[in-house]
């Protein structure tokens, strides 16, 4: 087992067992390589009445991608006693996802990520902004594009 799949098998328990909503939409963790979460969310758990994802489970599916990228980063610098938290989210439905969704948040560029470390190492709090995009499984079109600040507090 890689240490990518240990990660991502323990990043599916802490979601399921400390934010439950995630267990109802059917959230799974797909991958983590090279700093980039991968999220399936599945449509039947999520659909609305146009048989498409509700605006709602992808805005859900969105910040948790995001947090799940930074608890991840946070786990690999070692860091443990952060509290991580949605300061402000926005998010715009470019298509419809017509059938299962992948939420992927990629890694901020090195600077950005420093920068975050070294101000929570030496005030105890750090703000981070992710994007993340959701595209219908199979699909490399963005349906969803979200923009997400993140707290980080001792």
């Amino acid at each position: 087992m890689t240490t990518n799949d240990i990660a991502t098998r323990h990043l599916q328990t802490v979601l399921h067992r400390d934010i439950p909503l995630t267990r109802d939409m059917g959230v799974t963790v797909i991958a983590w390589e090279h700093h980039q979460l991968r999220l399936h969310l599945p449509l039947a758990p999520n659909i609305n009445h146009k048989s498409t994802l509700f605006g709602g489970s992808l805005y859900c599916g969105a910040v948790l991608a995001g947090w799940g990228w930074l608890y991840l980063r946070l786990k690999e610098a070692g860091i443990d006693d952060g509290h991580i938290v949605i300061q402000d989210g926005q998010i715009s439905y470019p298509l419809p996802v017509k059938r299962d969704g992948v939420a992927i948040c990629d890694a901020p560029d090195d600077a950005t990520w420093d920068r975050f470390l070294k101000l929570y190492q030496r005030r105890g709090r750090a703000r981070l902004t992710l994007n993340t995009r959701i595209v219908a499984e199979g699909s490399d079109d963005s349906a969803v594009e979200f923009v997400g600040q993140y707290v980080v507090h001792k």
